[in-house]
């Protein structure tokens, strides 16, 4: 069960990761990265950021790429939210497929009806 405080860091994090990552690809053109969950640890040390990558071939690369920039990510997140939290949890970052996994369930059923 989370807790109020979780619940608001979370949505705090979510939103300066989405903010950062929209400048940090800003200057790669075709690139969008957005987060689409967060979830913190009942501790408030660790952070799970789910991410949305298009071009889903590039996905893979691309979140390589994130993981070992972590700490600069963390850094970034760091300076922006100092004032708001005590301790910058460190931050782990997967690969929200479920879009992926809707377009493909469409493909299904468009062959189903054809």
């Amino acid at each position: 069960m989370e807790s109020t405080r979780q619940k608001r860091i979370e949505r705090l994090i979510q939103k300066e990761l989405s903010d950062i990552f929209r400048l940090q690809t800003a200057q790669t053109r075709g690139v969008l990265v957005s987060v689409s969950k967060t979830y913190i640890s009942p501790d408030l040390s660790v952070a799970r950021a789910y991410l949305s990558i298009f071009p889903s071939e590039r996905a893979d690369e691309i979140l390589g790429n994130i993981t070992q920039n972590a700490r600069s990510v963390r850094y970034e997140l760091g300076r922006r939210c100092g004032k708001q939290l005590r301790i910058i949890p460190e931050l782990r970052f997967f690969l929200d497929d479920s879009l992926d996994y809707i377009d493909h369930i469409d493909e299904l059923l468009a062959k189903d009806k054809a």
